[in-house]
């Protein structure tokens, strides 16, 4: 009646399940022979799954094979099909059966092979045919990880990397860490850290992992080692360690400089963080419940390699201790640990925070960013940047409450993450100062064209007068949306960019070094120019971007107070060395070259665009932000007259095959190569046989970056 018991196999040393029909003389014995000592000889992944595997999960072919009990003088049935499905045959006929139609077809994981079973181990629906219930045989999978039985073997693989992404191959089933055997080690800037197979998904894990947020790291790591050099020992905090990684680059590079802090709610992940401190040679100290501060002050030199590990929330954390560093990175968005982490961080410290909701703040999900960051936003040409705005608003407002404000040092957005970083300014004037600069947006939905609000709270009567484009006025209906609140001060610091750039030269950061010189340009909206980076004992002057600045090492020993912070003056004088050289602020926002490229021209190339633009009076540079974007404080208007100064048209090398009509009178550039002159002969009107039509032949020179006004 397909009644099955719980059996153990001599061949292969498992619990599976065999009709009770074949083996009933057997099973005293099999018992007797096979005592619980002998579990202890399974595979390690056995002892983690559940005890009773089915009959259909095996290792070798051989071991199907013994459980049918192969003679070749007797008829054996297959003991992974009922009777009515295979009959009974000699052992030659059951091998090749069992070979076919169980073991190619089935599914392999770690070791073992779920075999497709065809018992009536899964209740199928009966199928009516006329007055007659036929009993379908369904052939399906039993998991070995939770014993479900699925019908395709597709749907089989999928659910078992489904159980391996969730880290279930073990831990559903038994409350202990993975073996050290499935963890893999991963080195990334001399740090080594274990992590999961299952390592590169987010919420599934607990030692998430993402080899694609290096540069943030990097970016991160610079950072702190900019705040180091202003005061020493500096406490900074990972409020989300994950595998510990970044908390170990700051330890393991900074040394004594930093006091480090990792933090995690999860106990696989503390535990992890643990195993990592000492696969790098560090000590780590416990320190899960509060204790006073003053016992770890002035302890950076005897416990320069040693990592706090904390167990505890986030916010709890931040609320319990001060730190001058402090880097928030949750999945998703950070802004319910913005008002913790201003609560207590120090005056003049930083405070660092990736946000990976990119789906929200790239306006793909307009109602969640409404909702997480009180901001309305819509999908326009300068997108990132709206991103970063709209995450510095948020900040400048959680600073506020706390009476401080906010100097915004870094703010990137690329593909995977936006990352803003702000020095803390205590008091309530800066934190007045910092909530004047959030202000709404007015964005043409039709030119792209966009402008702050001004400030006051008085309501204007036509609000559109203060975009510089006329769309309202020759366009039906209404044409501009209005966006924000918004961060409308700069996004820079230049002065700190530079000394960042000056830490990922030493440290060798590759990565971060092309980025920090676009951002270093993009801060002071001037092109790309020769950066020079002589190590620091080389001189004591370096020139970047057309100006001087000094290493961080000829002025370190007249700023340090051995001993002892740094005093408020100090440190405020710092703070002042590090704002840009010019006193006007970056412009904000950027525009596409491509979005407004003119039909049947070809553009200029880039870099040759940004010359035109800034012999035409105004600053420009590129962005970060947008490879084809250009940052500039030219109007819309003025930028796409440049732009169609400069560009031709894109059928002067087709004129054999149809008329040339110019779109309308051709400006020649006041200073243009002779190399980039193009020879036409002078225009010859023949009339063609039919009314209307002409060919024009021209012989006059005319520059190639010709188009009509």
């Amino acid at each position: 009646d397909g009644l099955v018991v719980s059996e153990k196999v001599k061949s292969n040393n498992i619990d599976v399940k065999i009709p009770k029909s074949e083996l009933e003389a057997e099973e005293k014995g099999a018992e007797e022979e096979h005592p619980r000592e002998s579990d202890s000889n399974i595979l390690d992944v056995s002892s983690n799954y559940p005890r009773d595997k089915h009959i259909s999960i095996q290792r070798h072919l051989a071991d199907l094979e013994k459980l049918a009990d192969l003679r070749e003088d007797e008829r054996k049935p297959c003991p992974l099909c009922p009777e009515e499905k295979f009959k009974a045959c000699y052992s030659h006929k059951l091998r090749r059966h069992l070979q076919n139609l169980h073991w190619k077809v089935s599914v392999e994981f770690e070791g073992y092979r779920m075999c497709i079973c065809h018992l009536s181990c899964r209740p199928v629906k009966p199928n009516l045919v006329g007055d007659q219930t036929l009993s379908k045989m369904g052939a399906h999978y039993h998991c070995i990880i939770c014993s479900a039985t699925i019908v395709r073997r597709t749907d089989m693989i999928g659910h078992v990397n489904r159980h391996v992404n969730k880290g279930e191959t073990e831990s559903r089933f038994n409350t202990v860490r993975a073996p050290k055997s499935s963890c893999k080690v991963v080195e990334e800037s001399a740090t080594d850290v274990q992590v999961l197979p299952n390592h590169s998904t987010p919420q599934k894990t607990d030692s998430y992992f993402n080899p694609k947020m290096k540069l943030n790291r990097q970016l991160i790591f610079c950072a702190l080692a900019v705040l180091a050099g202003e005061r020493k020992p500096i406490e900074c905090l990972d409020a989300f360690g994950a595998t510990g990684i970044m908390g170990l680059q700051w330890a393991k590079h900074l040394r004594s400089s930093v006091k480090v802090t990792i933090n995690d709610c999860n106990e696989n992940s503390v535990t992890m963080i643990k195993e990592n401190c000492h696969l790098n040679k560090m000590k780590v100290k416990l320190n899960i419940k509060e204790e006073d501060n003053d016992e770890t002050v002035g302890n950076g030199e005897e416990n320069s390699d040693t990592i706090e590990v904390t167990k505890m929330d986030a916010n709890v954390v931040m609320h319990l201790r001060s730190f001058d560093f402090i880097h928030l990175d949750p999945f998703g968005s950070s802004v319910n640990y913005l008002d913790s982490a201003f609560r207590n961080v120090r005056n003049l410290g930083i405070v660092s925070l990736t946000s990976t909701d990119i789906s929200s703040l790239y306006a793909k999900a307009q109602h969640v960013a409404l909702r997480h960051y009180g901001c309305n936003i819509v999908r326009t040409e300068y997108y990132k940047e709206l991103a970063a705005r709209t995450v510095i608003a948020a900040v400048t407002r959680a600073a506020a409450r706390c009476n401080k404000g906010i100097e915004v040092l870094l703010a990137v957005a690329l593909e995977h993450f936006v990352l803003v970083v702000v020095r803390v300014l205590r008091g309530p004037t800066p934190a007045d100062d910092s909530a004047k600069k959030v202000r709404y947006l007015i964005h043409c939905q039709w030119c792209e064209e966009r402008v702050f609000q001004k400030e006051g709270n008085m309501v204007e009567e036509n609000p559109y007068q203060q975009l510089p484009c006329d769309c309202y006025g020759s366009m039906p209906g209404k044409t501009a949306v209005l966006l924000g609140p918004l961060w409308s001060g700069a996004l820079f610091n230049t002065g700190f960019l530079r000394r960042m750039l000056l830490e990922a030269v030493q440290y060798g950061l590759d990565e971060a070094q092309s980025l920090l010189k676009t951002l270093v340009c993009e801060a002071e909206c001037t092109t790309l120019k020769h950066f020079s980076t002589h190590s620091p004992g080389d001189e004591n002057k370096q020139e970047e971007c057309g100006v001087y600045i000094r290493t961080p090492n000829t002025s370190a020993e007249s700023y340090l107070v051995h001993g002892k912070r740094k005093s408020e003056e100090v440190l405020r004088s710092t703070a002042k060395r590090q704002r840009p050289e010019h006193s006007a602020e970056h412009p904000p926002f950027y525009y596409n070259i491509h979005r407004h490229s003119i039909k049947g021209m070809n553009m200029p190339k880039l870099n040759r665009f940004l010359t035109y633009l800034s012999e035409a009076g105004y600053r420009v540079s590129r962005t970060h932000f947008d490879p084809m974007g250009v940052r500039t404080n030219a109007p819309l208007a003025q930028f796409k007259t440049v732009l169609m100064k400069y560009s031709t048209p894109t059928y002067v090398g087709a004129q054999a095959e149809g008329p040339v009509h110019l779109p309308g009178e051709i400006h020649v550039a006041e200073e243009v190569p002779a190399a980039t002159m193009i020879k036409v002969e002078e225009a010859e009107l023949v009339e063609d046989d039919k009314p209307g039509v002409a060919t024009a032949v021209f012989t006059q020179s005319y520059p190639t970056h010709c188009a009509a006004d």
